[in-house]
């Protein structure tokens, strides 16, 4: 199956963010935007730009929790995965979401967004 053409990434480590920046070009994918901060997410998701086709979410964004953002992408019916370098965490409503273990293993990365389109 064909990867997402765009996807969106919320990450507030700036080297994690362009590493996965770096792992989705290398995969075919272009990044629809990345952001630090859940309230940049949502604004953007928010501003009329067209949806990302898929999202990589890290948990927790600065001790806030991302799940704002994966209820809008869900709501609009984007595919998306979580990222952690945390072990057990909180899952608010999104436990069948698949969870990527920091740091993120391209291998993992391209199964994932594989999963994007594959309905």
């Amino acid at each position: 199956m064909k990867p997402p053409s765009k996807v969106m990434i919320v990450e507030d480590e700036a080297l994690v963010a362009m590493m996965v920046e770096d792992m989705l070009g290398d995969l075919g994918c272009e990044v629809a935007g990345s952001f630090g901060a859940v309230t940049d997410a949502l604004a953007w998701l928010g501003s009329g730009e067209p949806a990302p086709d898929g999202a990589v979410l890290d948990v927790n964004i600065g001790g806030e929790m991302v799940f704002p953002v994966a209820e809008e992408l869900r709501e609009r019916g984007v595919p998306f995965v979580f990222a952690t370098g945390y072990g057990d965490l909180p899952r608010q409503g999104f436990e069948s979401i698949e969870v990527l273990a920091k740091p993120i293993n391209v291998g993992a990365l391209r199964l994932a967004i594989g999963k994007f389109r594959a309905d």
